[in-house]
């Protein structure tokens, strides 16, 4: 009988998955997996629609479409003091996931290291084992999610290939500072290591942060694959499209792998990105618009047993529950989707280890009435 030797014999399906399957049969607000639940604009609908009857609707350019490459390279210019070559090193990708697989790939090979920076996004560690690499996971703070830099700097050795960050972070909502930029500059200098910067949220922080990106370090940008994605921005994460920013050495290698995984992205949707994107107000606005969610759902938890501290950044907000449960995480999770019709994100898997801290992470990327409406449903929550 054939039999395939599975490749991720340990990795079980996806949380995020598993928590909306639940929410789906129990009927339950869905707050668990990130997408939002409302429409992305009329104006970028039309202008998808627009390119699709201007009869653009074969297969886009490798790279990617030049006019959204060019305006990808100007947005970055302008937001962070670098500029990326748009036709040598950038390109487009089939979402964040995609080119966070291929860099991984681009750089990993059999008995390569990994840092990963735990609670990880999950797609990082089953890639790196996918191509022969060895994960080396490093804890963040528990008190605030931030980078343990003595940590980290122990568990480099000679077979550390690259170091992966993500800042936004999912799911902590903690931010890499400018210190934080220096310490990895630092650790790394006249090391053969590179960096995978995963910053799709990079428009979405709150009272007053900012986001620093990988590229605006003249010596980190020389070494790092700075990756973004267009639907966390605009609302379309359906669409799945992102891109990928290196110096022009590294998207050669880059562009070898991603042309035999799905060769080029959705071309009408590229064009009317590019049309889109020369509007920074369409952006630039995104953190008061969040930011209003994230203060909507905590005002109305405010007297719940529930224990936060205000997200800095992203959609996600962590949520203590160790004043109303002893239960696991995943536990709890999902008896409080089946009593109480609330879908969240248990913490513990994106840890590579057992992990209770009592946190679940929920996502206020939800109409204001859906927000208010979960969270008159906590405030009555006692016990679990």
């Amino acid at each position: 009988m054939n039999k395939i030797n599975s490749k991720l014999p340990n990795i079980p399906q996806s949380i995020f998955s598993v928590m909306s399957q639940l929410a789906k049969s129990h009927n339950a607000i869905n707050l668990s997996q990130g997408f939002p639940d409302f429409n992305c604009s009329e104006e970028l609908i039309s202008l998808v629609s627009k390119y699709q009857k201007l009869g653009l609707n074969q297969y886009a350019p490798m790279h990617g479409v030049p006019e959204l490459l060019t305006g990808i390279s100007d947005k970055v210019k302008s937001l962070y003091k670098k500029y990326y070559d748009p036709f040598n090193e950038i390109i487009i990708t089939s979402g964040a996931t995609e080119a966070i697989f291929i860099a991984i790939s681009t750089l990993v090979s059999p008995g390569d290291e990994v840092i990963l920076l735990e609670p990880a996004y999950d797609s990082y560690a089953p890639t790196v084992i996918l191509n022969g690499g060895i994960p080396i996971f490093v804890p963040l703070s528990k008190t605030n999610f931030t980078v343990r830099f003595d940590l980290l700097k122990s568990k480099i050795t000679n077979r550390t290939k690259a170091i992966i960050v993500n800042s936004p972070h999912n799911p902590t909502g903690s931010i890499i500072s400018e210190s934080d930029i220096k310490n990895f500059e630092e650790i790394t200098r006249d090391k053969n290591i590179f960096f995978i910067s995963d910053e799709v949220y990079e428009h979405i922080l709150f009272d007053g942060n900012k986001h620093i990106s990988f590229c605006s370090s003249e010596e980190l940008s020389e070494k790092t694959f700075v990756i973004s994605s267009f639907g966390k921005t605009y609302h379309t994460t359906g669409w799945k499209v992102g891109y990928c920013a290196a110096p022009q050495k590294m998207i050669a290698e880059f562009e070898k792998i991603h042309q035999f995984v799905v060769f080029s992205v959705n071309t009408p949707v590229q064009y009317a990105y590019a049309e889109y994107i020369k509007d920074e107000q369409k952006y630039l606005h995104l953190n008061e618009f969040y930011q209003q969610k994230r203060d909507i759902f905590l005002r109305t938890i405010s007297k719940s047993k529930f224990k936060f501290t205000p997200a800095r950044s992203t959609y996600f907000q962590l949520l203590d529950y160790s004043d109303i449960s002893e239960l696991d995480d995943i536990t709890f999770a999902s008896r409080l989707t089946e009593k109480y019709k609330i879908a969240t994100i248990p913490l513990s898997p994106f840890y590579s280890s057992r992990y209770n801290e009592k946190l679940i992470r929920i996502c206020f990327a939800k109409r204001d009435k859906v927000l208010i409406e979960a969270g008159e449903i906590l405030n009555t929550i006692e016990h679990l």
